[in-house]
């Protein structure tokens, strides 16, 4: 227990749908992105992590990529999972759901030996991630019309 929640993997698909629920409220409703991009056939074979309050009520989730799936993402490195669709509720906001999130899919990484997560961060994030070990590199790219830059922490 993390304070007033747990984080765990989302396995069950009442979980499963709490993520989706929660990146919609965040993603799409929040920050527009179209739903069509939003979801897509990673969230079929990615390791989903959800941060639950006590009454069961979904306050944030993420997902690791792993494989042949986190390839795309990081420059053809099997070794290194992507951590994508982070995303927290704005009700549950300054709580440490976020960093909870981040480290539970470090955890889900280092367990299927993966020795390092990139990430790409909106640079808003940045300062975010950057307190949890994460370094930018490369430039700015827009993702989904939002300015973003990709980010690598060992493990």
């Amino acid at each position: 227990m993390t304070g007033a929640y747990t984080v765990r993997e989302a396995v069950a698909d009442e979980d499963r749908e709490a993520c989706f629920a929660v990146r919609r409220e965040v993603f799409v409703e929040e920050q527009g992105v179209p739903a069509e991009i939003e979801y897509d056939t990673y969230d079929a074979t990615a390791v989903h992590v959800l941060a639950v309050r006590a009454d069961g009520v979904p306050l944030g989730t993420g997902r690791l990529l792993h494989g042949a799936d986190a390839t795309v993402k990081t420059g053809a490195d099997a070794s290194v999972g992507s951590l994508g669709r982070l995303a927290v509720a704005g009700a549950a906001r300054g709580l440490g759901v976020g960093a909870a999130l981040v480290r539970a899919i470090e955890d889900a990484a280092r367990e299927r030996g993966l020795t390092a997560v990139d990430l790409h961060a909106q640079t808003h994030a940045l300062g975010f991630y950057e307190r949890l070990g994460y370094v930018a590199y490369g430039g700015e790219f827009p993702d989904a019309g939002i300015p973003h830059r990709a980010m690598r922490r060992v493990l």
